[in-house]
């Protein structure tokens, strides 16, 4: 799939790995929505507004809202929607018991909600619109990236409720790739380790570099530009269906 011939919806587009993302996609010739909230597209716009990028303001969450984000992406005839890259996603962490008592079961339920009922609800949607497209070789139409996290199998203490929806990202890929096959719609995931997002800009360097010495090799941190190169080699690799890749350094997370 060639995507300087389509749109591409990029959730989570307003930084971080979806900003990146986005950008890359510009610089191959897509056509290019990102869906983020309201808010985020408001703080974050120096990150992408010199970039011929269209807004979709909408929450993951919201079935309406996400759908009328799809139906701006899909309204373009010359370059229809073909790609979707789901970023989207909080990592909050907090232990099953800890000092303050048992985890707050409406903080288990929102990560669960944003990261993996989000991704599904923004992968049903955009599938929807993708096949109604004209095929393309070998009956091809589309193909959705979701995000998972090294986390999804190497869960750390206090992350029961991020590790949790993430595995259910990954769970979900074989499912929907064998699911979607009919529609011509390949499903992959990347499961990033530690990579440098707005999320890492707080803390100090000291502990920057430890997280970077923890990496087996190369030992650094990860850039949102690999995520992207290796999200756009995924959207547009034909043969590359139902696989879950991890971005990871070989990286394997210790328990904290």
């Amino acid at each position: 799939m060639d995507v300087s011939q389509c749109t591409v919806l990029v959730t989570g587009g307003a930084s971080g790995l979806g900003a990146a993302t986005a950008a890359a996609l510009v610089a191959k010739g897509a056509r290019v929505v990102v869906l983020d909230l309201p808010a985020a597209i408001t703080r974050d716009t120096e990150t992408w507004s010199q970039l011929p990028i269209e807004v979709a303001p909408a929450d993951v969450t919201d079935a309406l809202e996400v759908r009328s984000a799809v139906e701006l992406a899909a309204g373009d005839a010359d370059r229809p929607l073909r790609g979707v890259v789901n970023c989207a996603g909080i990592g909050p962490s907090m232990r099953i018991l800890g000092r303050s008592g048992p985890h707050d079961l409406d903080l288990f339920q929102r990560v669960v909600t944003i990261n993996l009922i989000g991704s599904f609800t923004v992968m049903t949607v955009a599938a929807e619109a993708i096949a109604r497209t004209a095929p393309l070789e070998d009956g091809a139409r589309g193909a959705i990236v979701n995000t998972a996290s090294v986390a999804a199998f190497d869960g750390q203490i206090g992350q029961a409720a991020y590790a949790a929806s993430k595995a259910g990202i990954a769970g979900l890929t074989l499912p929907a790739a064998r699911d979607l096959a009919s529609a011509g719609i390949r499903v992959n995931t990347i499961a990033p380790g530690i990579i440098e997002t707005p999320m890492l800009a707080t803390v100090s360097e000291e502990y920057r570099a430890g997280l970077a010495a923890g990496v087996p090799f190369p030992k650094r941190l990860g850039r949102p530009g690999e995520y992207a190169e290796l999200a756009l080699f995924l959207l547009e690799h034909d043969y590359v269906n139902g696989e879950t890749i991890r971005l990871d350094g070989a990286l394997r997370m210790p328990p904290k």
